[in-house]
């Protein structure tokens, strides 16, 4: 719902702040006022094409910004956030709600255009998506909410009802099963020679790895392995130093290596075993030291045993790592830089090995299932065109009476539902609304065949038979009056009271009896200063007084006028008592 809606520099409209009401909001004034400018600036909301010449004589540029309430679930609202549209909540009142969009539009007195939306600058496209989200405009210039095929299917089906929706939910859902499996099968009998060689590939790169057989962390076991044998010569020299300088090292081996730390620790422990129980501090050093000699016997003993293994070991072992490590490292340039990686990569190819190699019985598969569902599916479309055509007929006969009640007794609206050979999303139907204005007139698509005024009314009538099911935020009708006059032109009064019921309704009217029936009366009045060279019009919403003077101008021409305003207050009085009586 359009909340407020702020005009600067338009047209003759120099400045203007309008606050919208929730049901019907009408536009008045006198011809040439300026009433057409409140379109132009929806218009421009909504993304239709700027031109310099809208731009007020004298003004660097117009501009057009209105604050819009939107649900929190509201698609608009996720369109405007994939935008980058700044939003977030207003919590001013008592309980928070999300902030309103901002959707903005300035036009340069050089043609160029600016579009934002929440503090974004967007461009045009964006708002206009957006905008048609929420707003749905009927005007002269043939604006029509369903003038796209998809559009006229998309309310057919809203109006059919709950049961009609129910069922296209199975039909969708069944498609979207019969469409995954259509393009699986095709994917196998295309790419059926690429998949062969797929299966041939996987085959060999398998047997190439479960020939080598690694382990998890075996690349990283033989490195430290291989380093160790490599410096086999370094390793032993330093352990047999090491011994040799801890016990002296093997007698056959050693020739004059001097004192070696055994040797040491005995004599020190020699020299104190005189002195022992003389003192209680020395014998716990001598204990220490004999702690000392045996751990130090045990690193020798350690170091002899290592040195000795490496002696064992010999060449034959590094060359076999070499060996290994060259097999392991084909696989990891292939399959990952670890062998964690080819293990994963080759968990995943045998599963995908498997798929590949049973691809004839997935194939009869297939095509058992597809079978079954595309008959299913047209067994479910015959029954949605059924269920469209029924439907149809109904919106036709309601239409029907509405267009009546609104001058164009003859009228007649055709919903044309028609086979197609191709199932789709939706059934195998495609739809149509035609409209024949006059009697013996041959239905023609809407938009063709019927006047400005026509085409609004038969739009309204539309509307309002849909209004219960489709919950649009916002619709805008110009000059759907246009011709009428008299019981009719209160029946339009009527049924825009009623779509309001629903939605907020915004009307451009010359109609004393639709704006009666407003719950928020809007009046474009222009004022010209001739010494100045300046005219300007005055946008502002009417309290009841001012009401009354604006219907006794739009009835007599007078605004002071006794009788008119005696008769506009009783138009005023008569439409809210049949609002309140309908409520």
């Amino acid at each position: 719902m359009i909340e407020h809606l702020s005009i600067s520099d338009l047209g003759v409209i120099e400045r203007a702040e309008l606050d919208l009401a929730p049901g019907l909001n009408v536009v008045t004034g006198e011809t040439g006022a300026g009433k057409t400018m409140v379109v132009t600036a929806f218009g421009l909301l909504l993304g239709a094409r700027s031109e310099a010449s809208t731009v007020r004589s004298g003004a660097a540029k117009a501009a057009v910004d209105a604050e819009v309430h939107v649900p929190d679930d509201h698609p608009a609202r996720a369109r405007a956030a994939e935008a980058g549209a700044l939003l977030g909540e207003d919590d001013t009142g008592d309980s928070p709600r999300q902030e309103p969009l901002l959707l903005g539009r300035a036009v340069s007195a050089k043609g160029r255009s600016r579009a934002s939306l929440s503090g974004r600058a967007v461009p045009v496209s964006v708002l206009g998506q957006v905008g048609a989200e929420l707003v749905t405009v009927h005007g002269q210039s043939d604006q029509l909410r369903l003038k796209t095929a998809a559009a006229q299917r998309a309310a057919l089906d809203s109006y059919a009802g709950a049961e009609f929706a129910q069922l296209l939910a199975d039909f969708q859902e069944k498609f979207e099963t019969y469409q995954r499996k259509k393009a699986e099968l095709e994917e196998i009998t295309v790419h059926e020679l690429e998949r062969r060689r797929e299966a041939e590939h996987l085959q060999q790169a398998l047997e190439a790895i479960d020939a080598v057989d690694p382990v998890p962390g075996e690349d990283a076991q033989l490195k430290a392995e291989s380093m160790r044998l490599e410096n086999i010569e370094s390793l032993r020299d330093a352990a047999r130093t090491a011994q040799t300088a801890l016990s002296g090292g093997d007698a056959a081996e050693v020739i004059d290596a001097g004192p070696n730390a055994a040797e040491l620790l005995e004599a020190a422990a020699s020299s104190l075993s005189a002195v022992l129980d003389q003192d209680q501090e020395l014998a716990e050093i001598s204990r220490q030291l004999g702690e000392v000699s045996a751990l130090l016997s045990d690193a020798a003993s350690q170091l002899g045993v290592y040195a000795a293994g490496l002696d064992e070991t010999g060449p034959e072992r590094l060359a076999e790592i070499h060996s290994r490590r060259a097999e392991i490292d084909k696989l990891l340039r292939l399959y990952g830089p670890e062998v964690d990686d080819v293990l994963a990569w080759a968990s995943a190819s045998r599963e995908r090995l498997s798929t590949l190699q049973s691809d004839s019985d997935r194939i009869e598969e297939l095509g058992a299932a597809l079978q079954q569902l595309e008959s299913d599916l047209w067994t479910s479309a015959a029954e949605l065109r059924h269920r469209r055509q029924q439907a149809g007929e109904r919106l036709g006969e309601a239409v029907a009476g509405e267009l009546a009640a609104l001058a164009m007794p003859q009228a007649r609206l055709v919903v044309q539902v028609e086979t197609t050979d191709q199932l789709i999303q939706y059934g195998a139907d495609t739809v149509e609304l035609l409209l024949s204005p006059h009697s013996g007139a041959a239905p023609l698509p809407l938009g063709k065949g019927a006047s400005g005024g026509e085409l609004s009314r038969v739009m309204l009538a539309l509307e309002v038979v849909l209004a219960e099911q489709q919950q649009t935020g916002t619709f805008i009708f110009d000059e759907v009056d246009a011709g009428v006059g008299g019981k009719a032109a209160v029946q339009i009064g009527r049924r825009l009271a009623a779509l309001a019921d629903h939605a907020q309704v915004i009307v451009v009217t010359h109609l004393p009896q639709v704006a009666a029936y407003a719950d928020n009366h809007i009046r474009v009045h222009k004022t010209s200063d001739a010494t100045a060279g300046v005219t300007a019009s005055d946008v502002r919403s009417l309290d009841h007084q001012d009401r009354i003077g604006e219907l006794a101008r739009m009835l007599a021409g007078q605004e002071d006028s006794a009788s008119a305003r005696a008769h506009a207050d009783e138009l005023l009085t008569a439409a809210a008592a049949e609002t309140a009586g309908s409520s």
